[in-house]
């Protein structure tokens, strides 16, 4: 039986991840996940591939918002769920261009003085619609200020068929998921076509080109060359090495640890085969 081990929501795009035992699932995802975003002055995303120190940046809820703390002082910023602010702005996210609303003054200052990066903090209202690539997902998906999509799947066993091809065993925080599974087969996630979850249905549409955030350490902040040089051995595809599977939502309703996940469907095209 495959059953959720873990669930996880990244409030900010690019820090650090928050685990959590249930979750409601939104029409963009995970409650929370990637609501807010940092832009720099010309209001383009700001991610760890360039800035790798955003790694140090800890996030966990409150009652009242989501609190920020950087690793190296202790020091933390309380990002309110209602931002402070009305200002709308045009942000861009790789291709995309959708809106944000400015959040506070104050962390605003914050984060410019812990990262040394001159930004800003976003959040996206209801009202902002981001739709996903149509190539992959029906007319009317949206997503927040994830990558592409609103959530991306990993199974325990791939994680674990990795590890055991490296020195040092890495943690499933390296590749940022929202939904970790237990049972099957490693890289069972990549021909999941329909999956139901709590009565809930969700769909693969597309494998997860890795990056190099992968290779940076979550507590550390620190880059190394691992896992994309082991990865790039065995999970290479054309020019993008593929960890986990990008995954939509047709319904509503909670996920938490424990819950069973059945596949209804497998996909057949080629483009879910990795050689």
């Amino acid at each position: 039986m495959l059953q959720i081990s873990e669930l996880f929501i990244y409030p900010v795009k690019s820090l650090g991840g928050i685990s959590m035992q249930s979750s409601a699932l939104t029409s963009r995802g995970l409650q929370y996940d990637r609501r807010w975003m940092l832009v720099d002055s010309e209001n383009r995303f700001l991610s760890q591939r360039e800035h790798a120190q955003m790694a140090l940046c800890k996030t966990a809820l409150a009652d009242d918002g989501v609190r920020i703390s950087f690793s190296l002082d202790e020091t933390s910023v309380l990002i309110p769920f209602q931002p402070q602010k009305t200002e709308i702005v045009q942000v861009t996210i790789w291709d995309d261009t959708c809106t944000g609303q400015l959040v506070s003054d104050e962390a605003d200052a914050w984060f410019t003085q812990k990262l040394g990066i001159d930004c800003r903090l976003v959040y996206m209202a209801d009202d902002s619609l981001r739709p996903t690539d149509p190539r992959y997902t029906q007319t009317g998906t949206i997503t927040s200020f994830s990558d592409a999509y609103p959530l991306l799947l990993i199974g325990q066993a791939s994680l674990d068929d990795l590890n055991a091809r490296l020195d040092e065993r890495l943690n499933m925080d390296r590749f940022r998921p929202n939904i970790v599974f237990t049972g099957g087969e490693p890289y069972a996630e990549d021909t999941m076509a329909q999956i139901i979850i709590n009565e809930i249905n969700l769909y693969g549409v597309k494998l997860c080109a890795r990056c190099v955030m992968t290779t940076i350490d979550q507590l550390t902040g620190q880059k190394n060359k691992e896992p994309l040089k082991t990865l790039a051995g065995y999970r290479r595809k054309g020019t993008k090495i593929l960890f986990g599977q990008n995954v939509v939502s047709t319904g509503f309703g909670t996920l938490s640890v424990g819950d069973e996940v059945s596949v209804l469907s497998l996909h057949t095209e080629e483009r879910f085969t990795v050689a």
